[in-house]
C-alpha cells in the first residue's frame, strides 16, 4: 500500500467550516487545515474552528496540523460609497487611501520609488490593469489599459512601485497573540521581503515565551532578490503563486517554483506550492487537464505540499476537490517511485549529525527494501531531516508530544504517531 508521501493543505471558509465538511475533509485526506485570517470576524469564530479541527482529528486518529496565515499589509480596493467602479480604457484616474481620490485603497501607503517606464497597478490578481503617469501628494496617478469592472475589497498590487509598509499590522498582531493562545502549529507571514520581516514576530514570540514555526509566503519580487536568507531565516517557504504572478512575469512562475524547491530541498526547510492549484473545481466537480498537470509537477518538482485555496474554502465541491487531489498526488508519486532518477537527492552534510543519518538511513532503505523507517523524535527535526532525503519507504515519527505530532502533518512523507514519554 502506497501511503500518499506529499502532504495537503486546504483552506477553511464558508464552503467548509461546519463540523461535517471538516470530517469529510479529514476522511478525503487533509493533512493540515489553513486558516486564512484576512476572512476572520471573531475570537469566538476563530476559536470554534479550532475546536472542530482539533475534536474531528481526535475522532478519526489522525493528526491534523493547523496552519495560521496572517494577512499582513494586503492593500485592498476601499471604495467608500460603492460596491465597484466601471473602469473605462485609456481614463486617467487617482488612487490612494485619501478620499478625494476616485479609486480608493484600505492602506494609507507611502510610495517611494516610481521607476515610471515600467510602474503599474494591478486590480484583482491582474484583471484591471493601470500604467502609472505620475506621482502627487501620495496618490499615484494612472491610466486605464484596458476596460473592466473594479470590485471592492479586491486586492491590489503595485509592479515596479516600492512600498514602504510594515509586515506586520496591528491586526495581525492581535491574531498572532490569538494564534499562540490557542495552541496552532505553522504560523504564515504574508509579503515577506527580506529577512527581517521575521522580526517583529519573533519579539512577540520572546514576550509571550512561545514558538510556532513560521512560513515565509513568497509573493514579492523582493523576496526573489533575497530568497536565500530568507529561507535560512524562516522554518518554511509558501510560494504564493497567484500575488507572484501580479507582480512578475507570468512565464517565469514554473521556473521560479522549480528553483525555490530546490532551494529548500538543500537547505532542509519545507516547502509549500499555492494557488489555483485545481482552481476550476471551485464551480466544476472535474478539474481540467492543465491543472492535473500542475499538482502533478508539484510532485515531481518535489514539494513537500500542495494547498487548496478557494476551491475548499468557497468552493461548491470542497470534499470531492481534495479526494481527486489524492488521486493526482497519488499516480505522480508512483511514476516518482519507478523512476529512480527523481530519487537521487544530493543534499550536502557538512558535519552535521542529522544530515549524516538522514541519508544513511535512505541509502539502507532502497538497498534493503525495507518497508518502514522509524524515527524517534523530540522537536520533531530528526524526522524532517529524514524525509528530505526523500526515501521511497514510509517515515514513521515517534514522539511524546501531540503538537509535535501536529507540526509533523505538513512534512513529506511522514506519519506522527503519539506514544508514551521515552528514556
Amino acid at each position: 500500500m502506497h501511503d500518499i508521501k506529499t502532504k495537503t493543505i486546504a483552506t477553511l471558509g464558508p464552503a467548509s467550516n461546519s463540523v461535517s465538511i471538516i470530517s469529510d475533509l479529514i476522511r478525503a485526506g487533509m493533512d493540515v487545515a489553513r486558516i486564512n485570517m484576512s476572512h476572520f470576524k471573531t475570537k469566538a469564530d476563530f476559536e470554534n474552528i479550532i475546536s472542530i479541527i482539533r475534536s474531528e482529528s481526535d475522532i478519526q486518529n489522525k493528526h491534523i496540523g493547523i496552519l495560521v496565515d496572517l494577512a499582513g499589509p494586503k492593500v485592498r480596493l476601499d471604495l467608500r460609497n460603492d460596491e465597484s467602479i466601471n473602469i473605462v480604457k485609456d481614463n486617467v484616474y487617482s488612487l490612494g487611501f485619501n478620499s478625494k481620490n476616485q479609486i480608493t485603497i484600505n492602506v494609507d501607503i507611502n510610495f517611494k520609488n516610481i521607476n515610471l517606464d515600467n510602474s503599474y497597478v494591478k486590480i484583482d490578481d491582474g484583471k484591471i490593469v493601470f500604467k502609472v503617469l505620475d506621482k502627487k501628494n501620495n496618490s499615484l496617478i494612472v491610466k486605464a489599459v484596458d476596460d473592466g469592472i473594479a470590485l471592492n475589497r479586491k486586492g491590489v498590487n503595485f509592479p515596479g512601485i516600492e512600498l514602504e509598509l510594515d509586515s506586520l499590522t496591528d491586526t495581525d498582531k492581535e491574531h498572532l497573540l490569538l494564534a499562540t493562545q490557542n495552541d496552532i502549529d505553522w504560523l504564515a507571514l504574508s509579503f515577506v521581503r527580506n529577512s527581517h520581516d521575521i522580526n517583529p514576530v519573533l519579539d512577540i514570540y520572546k514576550k509571550e515565551d512561545i514558538y510556532i514555526p513560521i512560513i515565509a509566503k513568497i509573493e514579492k519580487p523582493e523576496a526573489i532578490d533575497n530568497l536565500d536568507s530568507i529561507i535560512e531565516s524562516f522554518d518554511g517557504i509558501l510560494i504564493a503563486r497567484g500575488d507572484l504572478g501580479v507582480e512578475m512575469s507570468l512565464a517565469k512562475l514554473p521556473g521560479l517554483q522549480k528553483m525555490i524547491i530546490e532551494k529548500c530541498k538543500n537547505a532542509k526547510k519545507p516547502v509549500i506550492v499555492a494557488t489555483q492549484m485545481l482552481d476550476s473545481m471551485i464551480e466544476n466537480s472535474t478539474p481540467t487537464r492543465a491543472e492535473v498537470n500542475d499538482v502533478a509537477n508539484a510532485v515531481y518538482d518535489g514539494a513537500d505540499a500542495v494547498m487548496l485555496s478557494g476551491e475548499t474554502a468557497m468552493g461548491k465541491y470542497p470534499t470531492e476537490t481534495m479526494t481527486i487531489m489524492q488521486e493526482i498526488l497519488l499516480s505522480a508519486e508512483e511514476e516518482v517511485d519507478k523512476d529512480n532518477s527523481y530519487n537521487e537527492i544530493t543534499i550536502e552534510v557538512n558535519n552535521d549529525n542529522r544530515s549524516a543519518i538522514g541519508e544513511s538511513v535512505k541509502l539502507i532503505s532502497k538497498h534493503l527494501n525495507i518497508d518502514a523507517i522509524v524515527v524517534m523524535t523530540e522537536s520533531g527535526s530528526t524526522a524532517i531531516t529524514v524525509s528530505h532525503y526523500r526515501p521511497t519507504s514510509n517515515i514513521f515519527a515517534l514522539t511524546p508530544s501531540k503538537a509535535i505530532c501536529n507540526k509533523l502533518s505538513l512534512i513529506w512523507g511522514v506519519i506522527p504517531l503519539l506514544i508514551e514519554s521515552f528514556n
